[in-house]
C-alpha cells in the first residue's frame, strides 16, 4: 500500500505549506508517530484545512454529554453507512483506543444494532444515522426520545453536528480516494497503544 497515491489530488510538499499548517501537521505527528493521510490531503487548500480542524476540534475535543467514545461511535456508524473506507478505518482505530475494546468498532461499522452498546447508544446511533441519512425525516418525536434517554439538547445538536459534519468529511475523502493509513489498521487491536 506505501507505493499507492493517497489522494486523486495534488499533495504539497511540507515546505510549501503556510507555517501554522506545517506547524499543526508536525504536531500531529509528534502525538502520534505518523501524519493521518487526511492533514495531507487536505492541506493542498490551507483555508479549508483551517476551517475543517478547528470545527473537527470544536465538536470532538470539547467537554460534552457525549464522551468522546461515544462520538467516535458516531463517526464510525455514519461512515460505515457513507461508504468512507478512509473515516472507518481511522475513527475505528481511534474508537478502539478510546473504548479500549478491540472488537467495537468493527461491530459499529458493520451493524452498530447488533454491536455491544448499551439501548441508549443504540437510541444516539439510530438518531445519528437519521441525520446522516434521512435528516427530512427528522421530527420532534425523535427528539422526545432523546431527552428520555437522558440527552439534553446540547447532546442532541452535538450528535447531529458530528453526523453533519462527517457526512461532509466523508463525502470529500471519497471525492479524493483518500486512503487510510497502514498505521490505523492494528491501532487499539494490540495492547499498550499510544492514546490519541
Amino acid at each position: 500500500m506505501k507505493n499507492k497515491p493517497i489522494s486523486r489530488f495534488l499533495i504539497p510538499e511540507l515546505d510549501e505549506l503556510p507555517e501554522d499548517v506545517r506547524e499543526r501537521i508536525m504536531q500531529v505527528q509528534q502525538k502520534t508517530g505518523f501524519v493521518p493521510n487526511v492533514f495531507l490531503a487536505l492541506s493542498r487548500r490551507p483555508d479549508e484545512f483551517r476551517a475543517f480542524f478547528a470545527y473537527h476540534d470544536a465538536l470532538m475535543e470539547k467537554e460534552s454529554g457525549l464522551s468522546k467514545g461515544e462520538r467516535e461511535m458516531i463517526v464510525v456508524a455514519t461512515s460505515g453507512l457513507n461508504q468512507c473506507t478512509y473515516c472507518v478505518v481511522a475513527h475505528g482505530a481511534i474508537l478502539r483506543i478510546r473504548e479500549k475494546n478491540p472488537l467495537l468498532s468493527d461491530q459499529i461499522a458493520s451493524n452498530y444494532r447488533k454491536a455491544d452498546i448499551t439501548p441508549r447508544q443504540k437510541l444516539m446511533l439510530d438518531f445519528a444515522v437519521k441525520v446522516s441519512q434521512r435528516a427530512y425525516e427528522i421530527e420532534e418525536s425523535d427528539l422526545q426520545m432523546l431527552h428520555q434517554q437522558g440527552f439534553t439538547d446540547d447532546d442532541i445538536w452535538d450528535i447531529a453536528a458530528i453526523s453533519a459534519f462527517f457526512g461532509l468529511s466523508n463525502r470529500m475523502a471519497n471525492l479524493s480516494g483518500m486512503r487510510p493509513n497502514e498505521e490505523f489498521y492494528l491501532m487499539g487491536r494490540l495492547p499498550q497503544e499510544k492514546s490519541i
